[in-house]
C-alpha cells in the first residue's frame, strides 16, 4: 500500500471516529464523569465563567498514553 493510501485511510478513520463523538455528545448526555472530576477548576459568577479540567485531562492522557503504548507492543 503507497504512503499517501495509508494517510487517507488514517485521515478517513479519524473523521468517522470524530463524527461518531460529536453524535454521542450532541445526542448523549455528554462523555459522563469527564470534566467533572474531583480537581476539575470551575469558577462561575455572575457574567464570567471559566473552567480548566485539568484532572480530566490527566486521566484522558495516561489512558491514551497506555492504550498507544499496548498498541506499539503488540504491532
Amino acid at each position: 500500500m503507497e504512503p499517501h493510501q495509508q494517510i487517507g485511510k488514517a485521515v478517513l478513520f479519524l473523521g468517522l471516529l470524530l463524527a461518531a463523538v460529536g453524535g454521542a455528545l450532541y445526542w448523549g448526555k455528554g462523555l459522563g464523569p469527564l470534566g467533572k472530576l474531583p480537581g476539575d477548576i470551575r469558577v462561575e459568577r455572575p457574567e464570567f465563567r471559566f473552567f480548566f479540567p485539568i484532572v480530566t485531562c490527566l486521566v484522558l492522557s495516561a489512558v491514551l498514553s497506555a492504550v498507544l503504548y499496548l498498541l506499539s507492543k503488540f504491532r
